[in-house]
């Protein structure tokens, strides 16, 4: 599936549209665009000190109504409204296991605009869930499954990308752009940040500087995979060293060939298993991995030109 089409820009003259979000019992008709959602003042005001003080605002005697309700024209995307609207009226929809991405950046959105702090927190939580600020958090989300939010179109990192930025929400870019430095060619990645709400050219220089600097930054000492590119240890307990520094040899050139790069752990790079090493140099191999991952992860957010993890905020 492709990525979702632009928005569309409100025809003056189109007709009213009256939306799924239609109570009988409403007092307030709420319009977006040319749609109309039929809801309850008491719904709003509950959840949001925007619209309590909207409510307590005179109504001007030429208001337009729609069967005798007022109607409050807002100046936000009908879909935005719809999907808030269906979370403040069910608690099961907000509370799902995977929330649907639109329904994020809803959130987001809408949440700030008008003091709906459930919904902005809701959303908050899920990024930065998915896109954490530990190492530890990474790799749950990598080999747990642990996804919070439903994405099922093509690219859909760059809408949560240009989600998390527009709203200010730092501390899950880091993890976000090495999501798309990990996985997407440069062609991708010039598509994915040249198209709809996407088209902020930061983005698309931090993703294309970092995924060059990252896949050389990788093998210098105290990173990720330095010991294949220079073994630094003391060999006297190494059971075949003639074999072992083939196989590392074998094992750098089949990196730098394939553009290999990521937060790896060892058991993906001794596979197959002819291009294992000897147990004495496996776990050798294995701490230098982790130490420097943890390295690696220490200094990503600079590698995308971005403050160090103890400054990222999320305004």
């Amino acid at each position: 599936m492709s990525s979702p089409p632009a928005k569309r820009q409100r025809a003056e003259n189109a007709p009213i549209t009256r939306s799924d979000t239609w109570f009988s019992d409403g007092n307030v008709v709420l319009q977006a665009d040319n749609t109309q959602f039929r809801v309850h003042w008491g719904v709003l005001a509950l959840h949001s000190s925007v619209f309590s003080d909207m409510q307590g605002l005179p109504q001007p005697p030429d208001q337009p109504t729609v069967e005798g309700c007022a109607v409050v024209e807002l100046q936000d995307d009908p879909e935005d409204v719809e999907l808030m609207l269906k979370a403040l009226y069910s608690l099961k929809f907000h509370c799902q296991k995977r929330l649907p991405l639109p329904a994020v950046g809803a959130f987001l959105r809408l949440g700030r605009k008008y003091d709906i702090q459930d919904l902005f927190d809701s959303a908050v939580a899920r990024l930065t869930s998915e896109f954490p600020t530990t190492l530890e958090g990474h790799d749950r989300i990598c080999f747990e499954n642990l996804e919070t939010i439903e994405a099922t179109y093509d690219n859909a990192i760059f809408d949560l990308i240009s989600i998390a930025s527009d709203n200010n929400i730092s501390t899950a870019l880091p993890c976000a752009y090495l999501y798309v430095v990990n996985y997407c060619s440069v062609d991708e990645i010039f598509d994915g940040f040249s198209k709809g709400r996407n088209n902020d050219p930061i983005h698309l220089r931090r993703c294309i500087a970092a995924q060059t600097n990252l896949s050389i930054k990788q093998f210098k000492p105290g990173f990720t995979l330095s010991w294949i590119r220079s073994w630094e240890f003391d060999d006297s307990h190494c059971e075949n060293t003639s074999k072992c520094y083939s196989r590392r040899s074998r094992m750098f050139s089949s990196c730098v060939l394939s553009g290999f790069l990521g937060f790896v752990e060892l058991k993906d790079l001794m596979q197959p298993d002819s291009v294992a090493l000897c147990p004495v140099c496996t776990r050798l191999a294995d701490g230098a991995t982790r130490n420097g991952r943890e390295k690696l992860w220490a200094e990503l957010p600079g590698d995308f030109g971005l403050a160090p993890w103890a400054e990222l905020r999320n305004d």
